[in-house]
């Protein structure tokens, strides 16, 4: 499988980012209704936001460093606690603050897609300020926002950036200006359009070709396409046949297995297919960073599907296993 191979000392991936705690409600009908109370069928809690990275990434064998402001009440000591001793996380470069609340979101789920509700405030300190000199670490997972960083490029390694939702709906060029730091860009399809001003996501996928040189632009559901200028190679993999409880934090997940595969140096397509695997099956149950899945998850994904043509394009999921 994959496995850590860094140095004593260095990690394999650093994120820095902004966490909460999530509540997930899924199996919902339809929307909740004023005057009306609605059961739902799954929740799941614990730590979220930029946690959905270092779940998903500790869980595929890397060694991962997070700096995160947690607040120093039971929200917060309860993500510190699953996210150090239970995931192993270094936490190193994060801080708790007493008197602060940890921001809380809830994540409504259904008709296959989810609504969110946060309630919080800016941490006393940024996650960015609390890193000073960052670690040495093989890659770092950087969220793109108006005012650039200059973290990442301190780690040494390969710079994976991600980017959110705009609230001013404007999607201004100074968010791509930044990308001539990273190695790689891999935004969902709406925001590849809309940064780009393109009409497809393969047309986005060629505007930022130009930019990054690794290039991904998700599909949800339908898979992902990306362009690789290191080596040459184009892929497109189509979606997983599943059903959908919570699609929560699967962004992030895929984020997070293409960043495995590519430190495992696995060809485009099969870093797709991890990706794309590792999502597919976070959405299956609720919550976020809890349903990262584990390589014994893809093992036995692959192990129990029927499916000839997945069988064979998933292959190299049980040589993975297997090495």
């Amino acid at each position: 499988m994959v496995s850590s191979t860094s140095d004593q000392g260095q990690l394999d991936v650093f994120v820095s980012g902004l966490l909460f705690f999530d509540v997930v409600f899924s199996g919902l009908d339809h929307a909740p209704k004023l005057g009306a109370e609605a059961w739902t069928t799954e929740m799941a809690t614990g730590p979220g936001g930029i946690a959905n990275f270092a779940f998903a990434l500790s869980r595929l064998g890397l060694r991962t460093g997070l700096a995160a402001a947690f607040g120093d009440d039971p929200f917060g000591r309860h993500c510190w606690d699953t996210l150090a001793d239970q995931e192993g996380v270094d936490l190193t470069r994060s801080r708790r603050f007493p008197g602060w609340a940890t921001p809380t979101t809830v994540s409504l789920a259904y008709d296959g897609d989810r609504a969110l509700v946060t309630h919080g405030a800016s941490p006393p300190l940024a996650a960015d300020e609390m890193i000073g000199d960052p670690p040495r670490a093989r890659a770092a997972i950087v969220h793109l926002r108006p005012e650039p960083v200059d973290w990442p490029s301190g780690t040494g390694g390969l710079v994976f950036a991600d980017v959110g939702w705009d609230p001013t709906q404007q999607w201004s060029r100074s968010m791509l200006d930044q990308l001539g730091a990273c190695h790689a860009f891999m935004p969902n399809a709406h925001e590849a359009m809309s940064y780009t001003r393109t009409d497809t996501p393969s047309a986005a996928l060629a505007k930022l070709a130009d930019l990054v040189p690794l290039a991904v632009v998700t599909l949800g559901g339908d898979g992902a396409i990306a362009v690789d200028a290191t080596s040459g190679e184009t892929a497109e993999v189509t979606g997983l046949p599943v059903n959908v409880s919570d699609p929560t934090g699967a962004g992030d997940i895929f984020g997070a297995a293409l960043v495995a595969g590519t430190l495992a140096g696995l060809p485009l397509a099969e870093r797709l297919r991890l990706a794309n695997l590792a999502a597919a099956l976070s959405v299956r149950r609720a919550g976020a960073a809890s349903s990262a899945p584990t390589w014994a998850d893809l093992g036995r994904w692959w192990h129990g599907t029927t499916s000839t043509e997945l069988r064979s394009d998933y292959a190299f999921i049980s040589e993975l296993l297997e090495g």
